[in-house]
């Protein structure tokens, strides 16, 4: 329902959103300069009514304790139509905002474009996106909260570009209003359709969420897209798995019995150290093991879910979002099977907890909105992480006529000329298209029992034997496990999942032969635990790598490491 209740006013949610004394006016006052006697009427009553000279406001003030510009519509004055001085009114107050280098809020309730004035203010719509568009070109965060009504050309142009989208309850939006859809074409719009909560079901919008919550929300989001540029390194640790890459150190906060990768290691195999590729995909595939929102309620920060393409499509399947990962901000998209809590965690975060339809497989839709993750943090200079564990991508007559292999493709072609930091975790499973869209980035980790392979092993035994009882054997010879990833340099580095296995590496480390003939291998006994044994240590050590990573790769200089990313033929 759209309601009829009381909703604030502009200055009302204005007075929500900054803090108390903080609010400075930009507004320049306006003259009417209309000569149509009607027009003019109505304009001096909408002036009496609402205390205001047009039906936009703009100015800064504190959100969080940093200043934040704001643009807000009332619809009390003329149904916040837009004419050309409301115009002319937000052009200026954009271009302020980007040359105070401030995000931008905007909160649109309006009918659209004002009909007093015809064409020159339809035009409007044009000169308003463009220095929208040049707000977010400049790097500068762009946070919209639809409010009831938003209809027409606003609807169409700035209430549709930001990076995060809100709405209000209730609140009406679509593009034709219902009134004007059954003057034009003699009957009702279906009911529910331009309601928040439906586009929000449809990846429209981000969240529907009142005005009172409005002011955490927005500073959620903007703590970590505020993050956005160079960084510091951290601190770095002993040598990497591999030789050119960062280890946790003091700087990334990680735990004490965080991980120390022994010096030349190379993923060989030995006698216990490292699995089976058959034992590691049993392991990925344990009900209980962590994804990627246990990742994010364990090891994040001020997380932001971001519904769906933005474009009307939503995959549970694909989970994107902003996040500060050990820390450090960034833009997350990952596979979302479904997993259940890890456990005993920080306290309960709705946000990222499973939705229902998780876990079915990755769709055409669910490849655009990852896309949609990839332009964010491209448009906003955040490093990107991907996290990949997916038993595959969608094999269907739906997933082929929604261009399932073009988005693969795009998807790739996206990551490798990604301007923005980017790092891959391969979480669990990794099989087939699905897991390769996310795949490409300037540094890759491996959980121990993750893999990546062509197709599940059960696949790729079909096709060579025509069963797939021999899937065990095919993935041995496929070199599917993080070891065979390590050692063809497909991965970066392994974050083990077992504390019986990081003490050997501390052990190995230690004694590793100076002669450099080859790695330490450390002897244990007996089957080891995995990350579905310890989700909460593990997840929360994991966090700790993730972060460190993150704020190396976004200190490093971009162009060498666009550079390292060709090298690698990674990009």
């Amino acid at each position: 329902m759209t309601g009829t209740h009381s909703r604030p006013t502009a200055r009302e949610l204005i007075e929500t959103v900054v803090a108390p004394g903080s609010w400075r006016c930009w507004d320049e006052p306006v003259t009417v300069s209309t000569a149509d006697p009607e027009y003019r009427a109505d304009l001096a009553r909408a002036r009496e009514r609402t205390g205001l000279d047009e039906s936009v406001i703009t100015g800064s003030g504190l959100l969080d304790g940093a200043r934040v510009a704001v643009v807000a519509c009332e619809f009390g004055f003329l149904a916040g139509s837009i004419g050309v001085a409301a115009g002319e009114r937000l052009v200026r107050a954009v271009r302020r905002a980007t040359a105070e280098r401030l995000p931008l809020l905007a909160a649109p309730a309006s009918g659209g474009t004002r009909m007093q004035e015809g064409t020159v203010a339809f035009v409007q719509m044009v000169k308003v996106t463009a220095a929208i568009a040049a707000h977010k070109t400049a790097g500068l965060p762009y946070l919209v909260h639809l409010r009831h009504p938003t209809t027409g050309g606003v609807f169409a142009s700035w209430g549709s570009l930001g990076h995060v989208t809100t709405a209000e309850p209730g609140a009406l939006i679509g593009f034709l209003g219902p009134r004007v859809h059954e003057a034009l074409y003699g009957e009702r719009f279906p009911e529910g359709v331009q309601v928040a909560e439906h586009l929000y079901a449809h990846g429209l919008v981000d969240a529907v969420l009142p005005t009172a919550e409005l002011p955490d929300a927005a500073a959620r989001a903007l703590r970590v897209l505020r993050g956005a540029g160079r960084a510091t390194a951290p601190a770095v640790g002993p040598a990497d798995c591999r030789s050119g890459g960062p280890a946790e150190g003091p700087a990334a906060e990680a735990p004490a019995d965080a991980p120390v990768a022994a010096p030349g290691h190379d993923g060989a195999p030995g006698d216990g150290a490292v699995p089976e590729a058959a034992e590691s995909i049993r392991r990925s595939r344990r009900p209980e093991r962590p994804g990627v929102r246990a990742l994010l309620r364990v090891a994040a920060d001020d997380v932001t879910p971001l519904s769906g393409t933005g474009a009307g499509e939503h995959d549970p399947g694909m989970l994107l979002a902003l996040a500060r990962v050990g820390g450090t901000p960034c833009v997350v998209l990952g596979h979302d099977r479904g997993h259940p809590d890890p456990g005993p965690d920080p306290g309960p975060d709705a946000a990222v907890r499973p939705e229902a339809g998780v876990g079915q497989p990755l769709g055409p839709a669910g490849l655009r909105t990852a896309r949609r993750g990839m332009r964010v943090a491209a448009e906003l200079g955040l490093p990107l992480l991907t996290v990949v564990d997916t038993a595959g991508a969608a094999l269907s007559q739906a997933a082929e006529e929604g261009g399932l292999a073009g988005e693969i493709a795009r998807c790739l072609a996206d990551l490798v000329t990604l301007p923005a930091p980017t790092l891959c975790l391969l979480l669990g499973q990794g099989a087939g298209g699905g897991a390769l869209a996310l795949l490409p980035a300037d540094r890759v980790l491996a959980a121990r029992h993750a893999w990546l392979s062509p197709l599940p092993p059960e696949g790729a035994s079909a096709i060579l034997y025509r069963t797939t009882e021999r899937a065990d054997e095919v993935a041995a010879r496929q070199g599917v496990r993080s070891a065979d990833l390590l050692a063809a340099g497909i991965v970066d580095r392994i974050v083990e999942e077992a504390p019986q296995a990081r003490a050997r590496e501390r052990e190995g480390a230690q004694r590793r032969p100076s002669d450099g003939a080859g790695p330490a291998v450390a002897r244990g006994p007996g089957p080891e635990a995995d990350a579905a044994d310890a989700p909460h240590a593990f997840l929360a050590r994991l966090g700790a790598i993730l972060g460190a990573e993150l704020a190396t790769l976004r200190a490093q200089d971009p162009a060498a490491r666009l550079a390292a990313r060709r090298a690698a033929g990674r990009g």
